[in-house]
């Protein structure tokens, strides 16, 4: 991974760490405050960004894929989209922002992966 890359996972974990996400009732609410925490630290973001045919990522900012998974998401089939994400060119790299930590390896396909777990913000407001 080039120093450039790593910087700029380094700032995108950065804007998405500083969330308090207040308990919400859908993957949409959740899209809006992800998107004002990345505008909120200066990045350009596209949303419901299109990488091929029936291959559509949540945001995508500066060639870095976000994708936002609520619940207990299938490891293997995550990991698997994750996979086909990755080997689009327009990606160089994938964070995955969930409400619990998942076990992914730190990079597939040669390309590097990032989880932010929000329960691990310790800001989660609860009712």
């Amino acid at each position: 991974m080039t120093r450039e890359l790593s910087d700029k996972l380094l700032a995108l974990r950065r804007a998405l760490e500083t969330l308090r996400i207040p308990l919400t009732h859908s993957e949409y609410q959740l899209h809006e405050l992800i998107a004002a925490a990345l505008h909120d630290g200066g990045f350009v973001v596209r949303h419901e960004a299109r990488l091929a045919p029936r291959c559509r990522v949540d945001f995508l900012v500066d060639g870095v894929g976000i994708e936002v998974k609520r619940g207990k998401p299938d490891r293997r089939r995550l990991a698997d989209q994750c996979r086909r994400y990755l080997a689009q060119d327009a990606l160089e790299a994938l964070i995955l922002v969930v409400d619990t930590r998942v076990d992914l390896p730190g990079e597939l396909g040669g390309k590097p992966v990032l989880v932010v777990a929000l329960n691990r913000l310790w800001g989660i407001a609860l009712p």
